[in-house]
């Protein structure tokens, strides 16, 4: 067996090489990583797109709550001032997974550390994360003051920060409401943004009067009364502030500033709570200059940390803590005199049972599409436990099982032996340099397989570096369209995320893009072979082509 430098091309957890027998619907899941990230805002994004340049598995899990969701438009962020924060999550997404990291659409119940002294991250749906280092990027919850039509307008007609939206309303009738004492401290940038500013002291309590003495000296007008309600014309537009007794103080926005909550409780099995901000406005995760928690191996950026974060800093903060979490894993490697990766552990960790994790049948689909072939030399690409690998060396093929799991190969192993069969074992990444030697092959399959992308397509390149001319390519994959529908966060976490690894269309395409190599004889979608065990997956996606000869 050879040894290469992994990356996972193995399939998709909960959809693997060989289907297992007798299974009543999709398990749960439990998955390896080196980083687990909570939260898929700014914060996490950079932190995990630092990691997955660094070679380190990334899931990112988000459940779609940030903290801007009701902005339309973020600002002051050099190179993308007016884009909309779903944008900027979007290119963040696409960023880290053309780097091999996964952004999982679920939420984190919990985490606690295990016997093994990696984090145990609990998701909905049952499934599970293993890691060994956790970064919290989860983000802040605003609480509002309890005044009617303030919730409708947030993000809105009712802004807070003077640098987020103060150029917006520059010149306009703003009333500024007061809740509490941290609520003075914008209050001058919203003068020099505007000579028609009216402050609403709502709560008078702790606030200082000589700075309320200095803002009515200035020209700010000052009332001091509770506040009703925030008027909205029919178009949904601010249009004033009613006060206690009455009286509408005309404004086309309001100001308002909001006590905030970290969002740690997911946090409480590690013993971590949250730490009274210095304001005295809410609470945060404390965390060292490193961006560490009091506990070792969690780490925490953006708003959680910190609620004057924009979302430039916060995706600055969360850059500089992912380096942070990238030499910890790389000191703590050094030391053990290992060169580990999250994906070879991943899968490891899957085949690492007493029992087989899949059934012992070839695919329908494959032994369909080479029982035609003269046999020669065949790569099996993600073998698994060989089912595929051992059918054809029984055909007569010489054999050459590939996988990342040393565990997966070793029971290739056991049972070629057991047969009396020979197999070449080669571990292995598709993404290697070099990952299956020099010489090419007659087959080359992948079945139900598939491997991270990089932004230079390497893993790609090796795939069809390996045919030999004359040779054929079979790639086989589960139709994952399901896959992109919504989920409800709430009750489930999709354990896979198919836009980080080369998806079959991208094979095609390439095929398709040189057809002096390549003449493809199949692409198509279709039912399964009668016979396969699959609840969740029915159809195969089948791509064949044969390299043409020189």
């Amino acid at each position: 067996m050879s040894e290469h430098s992994p990356h996972s091309h193995r399939p998709a957890p909960h959809a693997g090489h060989h289907e297992p027998s007798g299974e009543a619907g999709p398990p749960s899941v439990e998955r390896v990583c080196d980083v687990a990230v909570i939260g898929g805002s700014a914060a996490g994004l950079a932190g995990a797109l630092q990691l997955a340049r660094q070679r380190r598995s990334v899931v990112v899990v988000d459940d779609g709550t940030p903290r801007n969701a009701p902005a339309a438009h973020m600002h002051g962020y050099l190179g993308h001032e007016g884009v909309a924060p779903g944008d900027l999550r979007a290119a963040g997404r696409e960023e880290v997974r053309s780097h091999g990291g996964e952004v999982l659409s679920g939420r984190v119940l919990g985490v606690r550390r295990g016997e093994d002294n990696r984090f145990r991250l609990d998701l909905t749906g049952g499934h599970a994360l293993l890691a060994r280092r956790v970064l919290v990027a989860i983000g802040l919850e605003d609480e509002l003051p309890d005044i009617d039509g303030l919730a409708e307008q947030w993000g809105r007609g009712a802004v807070h920060c003077p640098f987020c939206h103060g150029f917006e309303v520059r010149d306009q009738r703003l009333v500024q409401i007061v809740t509490h004492p941290l609520g003075l401290h914008p209050t001058p940038l919203f003068r020099h943004l505007t000579d028609r500013l009216t402050l609403v002291l709502h709560d008078e309590t702790g606030l200082d009067e000589d700075a309320v003495a200095a803002l009515a000296a200035s020209g700010v007008g000052v009332e001091r009364s509770r506040v009703g309600r925030v008027v909205a014309g029919p178009d949904g537009q601010v249009t004033g502030v009613e006060l206690a007794d009455g009286r509408l103080l005309e404004a086309d926005a309001v100001v308002v500033g909001s006590r905030f909550r970290a969002r740690v409780e997911v946090l409480a099995g590690l013993g971590l709570t949250a730490t009274p901000h210095p304001t005295g406005a809410g609470d945060v995760l404390a965390v060292d200059p490193r961006g560490e928690t009091a506990v070792p191996g969690v780490y925490a950026a953006g708003n959680v940390t910190d609620p004057s974060l924009q979302v430039l800093p916060a995706a600055a903060q969360g850059s500089q803590v992912g380096a942070m979490v990238a030499f910890s894993l790389a000191e703590e490697d050094l030391h053990a005199a290992a060169r580990t990766r999250g994906e070879q552990a991943d899968w490891d960790h899957r085949y690492g049972g007493a029992e087989p994790t899949w059934s012992r049948n070839p695919n329908g689909t494959f032994v369909r599409e080479v029982a035609d072939l003269p046999p020669g030399r065949a790569l099996d690409i993600g073998a698994g436990e060989g089912a595929d690998a051992l059918w054809l060396a029984e055909q007569g093929w010489r054999v050459t099982a590939n996988d990342i799991s040393g565990n997966a190969l070793a029971r290739v192993d056991a049972e070629a032996e057991r047969r009396g069969l020979h197999i070449d074992l080669v571990r292995s990444d598709v993404a290697a340099l070099d990952p299956f030697g020099a010489e090419p092959f007659d087959l080359v399959s992948l079945q139900y397989g598939s491997f991270k992308r990089s932004p230079d397509q390497r893993g790609l390149r090796n795939l069809l570096a390996a045919v030999a001319p004359g040779g054929t390519l079979l790639v086989v994959h589960h139709d994952l369209s399901s896959l992109r529908e919504p989920v409800d966060v709430a009750t489930q976490t999709r354990m896979y995320d198919p836009e980080a690894f080369v998806g079959i269309d991208e094979v095609a395409a390439a095929l398709a893009a040189d057809p002096e190599t390549w003449q493809v004889e199949i692409h198509e979608t279709r039912p399964r072979p009668a016979g396969a065990a699959s609840t969740h997956h029915v159809d195969d996606v089948v791509l064949r082509a044969t390299r043409r000869r020189a």
